[in-house]
């Protein structure tokens, strides 16, 4: 965990910003690495074929992604070529137990024809027309047509995969802008810019809005604003550190890290009464809160054992219990319901690069699962159902966003580079 300490001044008043910084790294989105582990007899295998004027290389790239990270389908990684339209099934093809064919036209709009037939006879089991009015968000077509086989052969939802990424980045010394993606990063938009603005988390699971924290006045504030409107509304301001972490399922509560006596507590916000009540009380650093079994408990970043480790806490009660038993700097964390992950130091270089290591855990649990194994992995976010984990990973010069499917085990690298990601949540 790194502590940032800002100065400016303001009408001849020096003031001094606390903001918790985790480690940055650099993105911008490429081709796709894969990594494939157990289970290939229990998915589907399915070939891809471009039915397409001009086709796309990329839009296949993303759509052979989508299938794989759904843990539902083993996909032939060929660009096969063929009739759209033509249930016949080239011989070479038959030992797949389904053929997508698709065909992508973008023009004055771009357009999309899906059919999934099976292999052995060639019959139709779903056929679907898509279309938007601007390129640009082609990768959410992809994403939308394997969602949607997805669900027409009753396997467990994928909807996280039609999800949007928000993300803050550093443009310059004190500047930032807050960036909306698809979970390939092939979709970009800027939505904020100018000023430093940080800590985006999205306020609602329809992702209509998101609270960010901006500190370009007197005081930090925190703010939450609609995508789709720009209606913007201040929700709070606090001195020295004001951050959203975490919003309760319902949206009507808030964990806030604050500092307004100077050291990080956790507080827990009440969105309607705009009332607060103090979580943790400690005269060092507390962070990052997270709600945790049924949000009737927060897990959170503590250095209170003299360095960055994981602790869980009863909201309406002052016991406190360690979580995390093992390395010598754990910064950072995530929880689904019972489910928590957490990353984990594993190397003791004092002046240059570590290993931080990904755990997955029960609360309650003394046991913890290994999720990866080399370079620092960090900002991990579970998706909604749970099922998907989301995090960044810097191996040697190598930056990538990171994605791991906990059931199926699978998971995929896009790497990247370009400006320094400060938070990030799905």
């Amino acid at each position: 965990m790194e502590i940032l300490v800002i100065y400016f001044s303001y009408k001849g008043i020096t003031l001094k910003i606390l903001l918790m910084l985790f480690l940055s790294l650099n993105l911008f989105a490429v081709d796709a690495t894969m990594k494939i582990e157990k289970d290939v007899e229990q998915r589907s295998r399915v070939a891809l074929v471009d039915g397409s004027l001009t086709p796309n290389s990329n839009f296949f790239k993303i759509l052979l992604s989508d299938l794989k990270i759904s843990g539902h389908f083993l996909s032939d990684s060929v660009h096969h070529k063929g009739d759209v339209n033509s249930n016949f099934i080239s011989p070479s093809l038959k030992g797949r137990e389904y053929i997508l064919k698709y065909s992508l036209t973008q023009a004055q709009e771009t357009t999309l024809f899906v059919r999934l037939l099976k292999s052995a006879d060639g019959s139709e089991m779903f056929q679907k027309k898509y279309a938007i009015p601007h390129a640009n968000k082609t990768p959410f077509l992809a994403h939308k047509v394997v969602s949607d086989i997805n669900s027409a052969l009753n396997y467990p939802d994928i909807s996280w995969i039609n999800r949007y990424v928000i993300f803050s980045r550093y443009t310059t010394p004190g500047r930032s802008e807050i960036v909306l993606a698809d979970y390939t990063f092939n979709y970009q938009k800027v939505i904020i810019k100018g000023g430093l603005n940080l800590f985006p988390h999205w306020a609602d699971a329809e992702q209509k809005s998101f609270y960010y924290s901006a500190y370009g006045g007197l005081m930090p504030t925190l703010y939450k604003i609609n995508i789709y409107t720009g209606a913007k509304e201040k929700i709070a301001v606090s001195q020295g550190m004001l951050v959203c972490s975490d919003v309760s399922k319902d949206g009507s509560k808030l964990l806030l890290t604050m500092a307004p006596e100077g050291q990080a507590d956790i507080f827990e916000f009440d969105v309607a009464t705009k009332s607060k009540k103090q979580i943790t009380r400690f005269r060092g650093i507390d962070v990052s809160g997270k709600y945790v079994d049924n949000e009737s408990r927060i897990v959170f970043v503590s250095n209170r054992l003299g360095y960055a480790n994981i602790f869980k806490k009863a909201i309406h009660s002052s016991a406190i219990s360690q979580v995390v038993y093992h390395g010598r700097n754990n910064n950072a964390c995530d929880a689904h319901d019972g489910k928590i992950v957490y990353t984990s130091r594993e190397s003791k270089n004092s002046f240059g690069s570590n290993v931080f290591n990904l755990y997955l855990t029960q609360s309650g649990s003394s046991t913890a699962r290994p999720l990866t194994s080399t370079g620092a992995n960090q900002f991990p976010r579970f998706s909604t159902d749970g099922s998907v984990l989301l995090y960044l990973k810097q191996h040697g010069q190598r930056t990538s966003i990171g994605y791991t499917n906990l059931n199926s085990h699978q998971s995929l690298l896009f790497p990247f580079s370009g400006k320094k990601i400060q938070s990030i949540d799905w």
